[in-house]
């Protein structure tokens, strides 16, 4: 005698049917199985992003103390402190440089506002319409992404 959730197949082996309850646990347990894989790439995402916000902070901030060094070398560039100053500011870009930091907004650049924050407008006859003809900051760019756009001053054609 056969049980009701056994059935005979033509080679007379026996088939077990699932009940409706295993099937309904194998369907939650494959749905758990796929949230968890999706939280976990989502919290793999977020952890990334966090650490990449992080970095880019630490930069900037690192940004701000070259920037210091920078204006005190222009103050005085042949003071007695400025050889001193100089290899302190080249190695901060050397380390930046180390980072993926690049620098951006160099004259003789076309003007882009995605990179460049135009400070003032110039008119010269003798530069290129919307080429950087000095820069007030320069900016800063890790990989493709700005870490602080380069204020400049751009030519109007006149």
């Amino acid at each position: 005698m056969q049980s009701s959730a056994e059935t005979e197949t033509e080679g007379g082996q026996p088939v077990v049917e699932e009940p409706p309850e295993i099937a309904a646990l194998e369907d939650r347990l494959k749905r758990a199985l796929a949230d968890l894989d999706n939280y976990r790439k989502r919290s793999a995402k977020e952890i990334d992003r966090r650490v990449l916000e992080s970095r880019e902070s630490m930069l900037r901030d690192w940004l701000e103390a070259l920037d210091s060094l920078d204006r005190a070398l222009r103050m005085d560039p042949e003071g007695p402190a400025a050889p001193g100053l100089r290899a302190v500011l080249e190695q901060m870009e050397s380390i930046l440089a180390r980072q993926g930091v690049t620098r951006t907004g160099e004259p003789g650049e076309q003007f882009d506002p995605e990179r460049h924050e135009a400070v003032s407008v110039r008119e010269d006859a003798e530069a290129p319409d919307r080429t950087i003809t000095d820069v007030a900051r320069s900016g800063y760019a890790l990989g493709d992404r700005v870490l602080r756009p380069a204020q400049v001053v751009v030519s109007r054609a006149g």
